[in-house]
């Protein structure tokens, strides 16, 4: 049975969403970044350009301490 994964970011920034992800994965967390939007229009408008950053469940509360900052070291 797959594990279920969590939403634990949202944000409307793609270059945010990728330094998340990019910084979570650096900690061996497996990220999802998951969005409505249509590429070729480049359009932010409500849940449109809404960009959702998925974790597993497992990883959910060391992914949302990372985020907030409280912890600096990720140990993969």
């Amino acid at each position: 049975m797959s594990e279920e994964w969590v939403e634990v970011m949202v944000t409307c920034d793609p270059v945010e969403a990728e330094m998340v992800k990019d910084l979570l994965e650096s900690g061996g967390i497996p990220v999802a970044l998951r969005s409505s939007k249509v590429s070729p229009f480049p359009v932010n408008i409500g849940k449109i350009g809404e960009i959702r950053i998925l974790v597993p469940e497992s990883d959910r509360a060391l992914a949302e301490k990372v985020i907030k900052g409280e912890e600096d070291t990720v140990e993969p």
